[in-house]
């Protein structure tokens, strides 16, 4: 990325394009280069482009950007990473794009220093959900609305300990901290984790401690 981010956005309100690429022209780091106005259409210009980011509507016209996100992310290495903006009515998707492989979820009303920020944490291969996101999905696991896995996944009890705060939000090193092993180690497991977990990134293992019951949501 030594040309900067570079970035397409698929959104099929042309506001929402136009308001995203002036203020990506104002920002050295991030480069625009291609905007769709549906999923088919943003799926043949990641192809065409090779973005690094995909800052996609999670509802557009002809294909959803659940589907586009899933064809976009299955592409094989280099695949272009996924940023879903959402917005508070969209509940019944988000689990879907979760496991379409989106890196990272954004409000269309955060503040819009706030979603390029999200533009920049899903590049550099982390996972991001908004908070008010984030709010819901426990709601729902805690409501038993959220999918339910069809079987417990075999983990030995230190994988259950790093998977547990993983989804409490700890970083790496808290981890590591918290458990008097190294960083290196914290890392084997949560590797080890996103295989037997079939988790994309740290955002599906945060999901899938919930799902274990190894989290506990807020009171």
């Amino acid at each position: 990325m030594d040309g900067g981010i570079r970035v397409l956005l698929a959104d099929d309100q042309p506001l929402v394009r136009s308001g995203l690429r002036v203020l990506m022209a104002d920002t050295p780091d991030l480069r625009v280069v291609g905007e769709a106005a549906n999923g088919a259409e943003a799926v043949r210009l990641a192809a065409e482009l090779a973005p690094d980011v995909v800052v996609m509507d999670i509802r557009m016209p002809e294909m959803d950007g659940v589907e586009a996100t899933r064809r976009i992310t299955s592409a094989g290495p280099g695949a272009a990473r996924v940023l879903m903006l959402t917005t508070f009515d969209e509940d019944d998707l988000v689990y879907g794009a979760l496991r379409a492989g989106a890196g990272g979820f954004a409000v269309k009303d955060m503040a819009l220093d706030d979603i390029l920020a999200a533009v920049r944490v899903v590049a550099a291969g982390d996972a991001l959900i908004a908070p008010g996101v984030t709010r819901r999905l426990i709601a729902d696991f805690v409501g038993g609305s959220a999918p339910v896995p069809e079987r417990t996944p075999v983990i030995t009890a230190r994988e259950e300990e790093v998977l547990t705060l993983v989804g409490r939000g700890r970083s790496n090193s808290e981890i590591a901290q918290d458990l008097f092993i190294t960083v290196a180690t914290t890392k084997s497991h949560v590797a080890r984790l996103l295989t037997k977990l079939d988790a994309r990134d740290r955002v599906h293992l945060v999901i899938k401690a919930y799902e274990l019951g190894l989290v506990a949501p807020p009171r």
